[in-house]
Formats: C-alpha cells, structure tokens, sequence
C-alpha cells in the first residue's frame, strides 16, 4: 500500500466511474483521469488538514493542462498523492487511473516497478532534495537510463548526455555533485532525470524555479514538445507567463480546492477568467496592473464551510456561506465578467 491510508475503487476502471469534468475536451479517452480526490493530514492534537478537496482532472494524449494558484494551496500535494509519495500520516480518497492502475490503491512495488519515471514521469519543486549529494550528475543519469531504457555502457552515456543536452544541462557540469551546483542547475539536473523515460504522463512541479527567463522558454519549450509528441503534461506552477506559453487548459486551485477550468487561450485572453480568484491572478501581474488580492489564503485546517475565498472577495454576499460546486468549469456563486470588473473595482 502507498504511504497513508487511501480508499477508492478497484485498480481498473468500471462503468461506474464518475463522469468527466463538465468542462473536459472531447475526443479520445484521457491518459490520467482523477476523480474526487482528496488529501487530509491527521496532526498532533487531533487537527485534519485539508490540503486537497474533492479534485477531478482529465489529461489527455497531445495536451499540457496547467495547475495554478498561490503555494500553499495543494498542487505539491495532488502531485505526491499521484506519485505515492505522501507522508505516513495522510488519508487519501477518491480515485487516480493511469494507464489501468489506480494510483491511489496501487501498492510501492507497482508504483516503484511500473509508474514512477515509466508511466509518470516527475519533475520535482525541490531538485536538490531528489538529487543524490554524493553522486555526480552524469552516474546518476546513467543509472536512470539503465533502469529504464535497458541500455548499458557507451549507449547509456550516450543517451544521458542527450537528455541532458535537451534540458540544457551544461555537458561539462556532468561531472559535478549536486552541492556544485546552482539552483538553477539543479533544476535542469531534474529535468534531465525526467525525461529519460519519455513517460506517457510527466508532472512538473514548479519546472521554471532558479532559471532566468530565457532558460525559462527553452525549458518550457521543451516541455511542450514532450506533449507535441502525444504524451500528457501536467504543469504546476505559480508562473503564469510560463503556464500561457506552455498550456492548453488551465486549472486554478484555491484552499485544496480547484475553482475554475478552461482552455488557455480563454483564460489569458478573451474573455478571460470568470472567478474572483482567478481574475485577481491574473491583475496582480505587473503588465496587468499590478494589483494584489487583498488578505491571505486560509489555514487549512480552518477552512470555512462555505467559499473558502469569500473573506477576501469584494462581491462576496450571504450566498457565499454555502459552498459553491464546479458546475461547466467555474466553481463561483457570483462569476465576474471582464466589463463588470471594471465596474466594480476591488475595495
């Protein structure tokens, strides 16, 4: 069993499973479908955290979906939940198929053996942390590409040094230990171990952290080719340039929650974002204003009943105590449209 207690549905997918996001995009079954899924932490004193709450995404073959929100909100969370990573002190519902399994139920030898870097490729948020400190770069990439590729010998050091040629991992740093390096080398580094695989579904966690912008671009350049290819790629970030050059969908995640879901071009043009939330992403950027939202997110282990943004939202009414579901990709009692911000300003 993956670290934590989950429950969910068996490993295969049955005709009961529940039915697509309403805003999911039609065409050929998804390669990572998540229904309902949640994540709690049981703490000291009896507190339950509520990191992830009741999540449901589609990944498709050919396409990037891009998770955005401030940190804290849950998006590392639903990344190790995917990678049966999460401490021992979590409970986990709802369900995760990939490829036939279920990656909540599945045990560590399937997910060792057959998800992670095969089927589920990770670009982590903290590199150094999933570096070996006494280990060069170059041996650990090479091992990676005898585990997965089978290759041995020059081949695999062949294969390494192109993986890291695509990540734009410096070939004369190869032979550098992690402790050598900068942070953002280190998040090449981990790019690099990422896509040795070429794993039909590849998460990438914060990919852009430490690099400058214009490493920014190829590394997210070469992410899009990685689902130009046919592969899924899903995208957490808190780079919003980044997520509009990279992203077909996008989904905005408040308080563990997603709030709304739709395609990239709407999102970050015309006509824009519908929820309060998600419009205030996108003023806070400095070519769009510059306006922050006002407050801060709650804890999550106090969230309130209804919409958890309601405290920081100026169209918030008594309605707004019940908390709203995601109905056609928006999950807001009072959805904004671009003309009506203008007219009502933020307090």
């Amino acid at each position: 069993m993956a670290p934590g207690t989950a429950t969910g549905t068996a490993a295969e997918p049955t005709p009961g499973t529940p039915a697509p996001p309403s805003d999911a995009p039609p065409g050929a079954a998804p390669l990572l479908t998540v229904r309902d899924l949640s994540v709690r932490f049981l703490m000291r004193g009896g507190r339950r955290v509520a990191a992830v709450d009741e999540v449901s995404l589609d990944l498709r073959a050919g396409e990037c979906l891009a998770l955005i929100g401030e940190s804290g909100c849950g998006k590392s969370v639903l990344a190790s939940a995917l990678l049966g990573l999460l401490p021992g002190n979590a409970v986990v519902d709802g369900t995760a198929h990939l490829d036939g399994i279920d990656l909540i139920t599945a045990d560590e030898r399937v997910l060792a053996r057959r998800v992670r870097g095969r089927r589920l490729g990770l670009i982590p948020q903290s590199p150094a942390a999933h570096l070996t400190p006494v280990r060069t770069v170059r041996s650990q990439l090479e091992e990676t590409v005898r585990e997965i590729t089978g290759l041995r010998g020059a081949a695999a050091r062949r294969f390494a040094e192109d993986v890291a040629a695509r990540a734009a991992f410096p070939a004369d740093h190869l032979d550098r230990h992690p402790h050598e390096l900068s942070g953002g080398l280190a998040q090449r580094a981990a790019t690099a171990l990422a896509l040795v695989g070429d794993a039909p579904v590849l998460l990438a966690d914060e990919p852009t952290t430490g690099l400058d912008r214009d490493l920014v671009d190829r590394t997210v350049d070469e992410l899009r080719r990685h689902a130009d290819e046919g592969r899924g790629l899903l995208v957490i970030t808190h780079d919003l340039a980044a997520a509009e050059r990279i992203a077909d969908r996008v989904a905005v995640m408040y308080a563990g929650r997603v709030v709304e879901t739709g395609p990239a071009a709407d999102f970050f043009g015309d006509p824009g974002p519908a929820h309060p939330y998600a419009r205030g992403l996108l003023d806070a950027l400095p070519e769009r204003g510059f306006t922050p939202i006002p407050g801060m997110p709650p804890e999550l282990d106090a969230l309130p009943g209804g919409c958890a943004f309601a405290p920081r939202c100026f169209r918030a009414d008594d309605r707004c105590g019940e908390r709203p579901a995601l109905v056609g990709g928006l999950a807001c009692h009072h959805p904004v449209s671009r003309a009506r911000l203008r007219e009502e300003p933020r307090a």
